[in-house]
């Protein structure tokens, strides 16, 4: 049995969805592992992970709109804004999403239908650089 850990850079340019299926097939490749499980963890608590339609932007757009109306950023509805009106909001978008995945790998590729893709999902207006680290467990 063999691990890899590798850390991965993510800019985004504010709210939304970021793919990044490509640069977790190329990384699972690189180890040499051909079976096993990978786990991808978001080091933040105001952006998520997701596995999502990869085809289609207006289902990117869809979920966008769907999590304003969700958790909207409303002035003098959260306690918390240190950080401004989008602070407790993408807390809570986090939160009611997912900051870690577990995927499968099988012949060196991470097991994904023909229209799933990656994302790192971006709460926060502002443009960010989040770290994504990926563990990879197997032979």
């Amino acid at each position: 049995m063999r691990q890899a850990l590798h850390r991965v850079d993510i800019p985004t340019r504010g709210k939304g969805l970021v793919m990044f299926t490509d640069t977790v097939r190329q990384w699972v490749a690189e180890t040499g592992i051909e079976t096993g499980l990978l786990t991808i963890w978001c080091q933040h608590t105001s952006a998520s992970l997701t596995v999502q339609e990869n085809a289609d932007p207006t289902v990117r757009e869809d979920i966008r709109r769907f999590f304003e109306a969700l958790v909207p950023e409303a002035p003098g509805r959260y306690i918390h804004d240190d950080e401004g009106p989008d602070d407790m909001p993408a807390h809570l978008r986090s939160m009611l999403t997912q900051t870690q995945l577990s995927i499968p790998v099988a012949d060196g590729q991470p097991v994904l239908g023909l229209w799933q893709g990656l994302y790192l999902f971006e709460h926060r207006r502002q443009p960010h650089r989040r770290q994504i680290v990926l563990h990879l467990i197997g032979e």
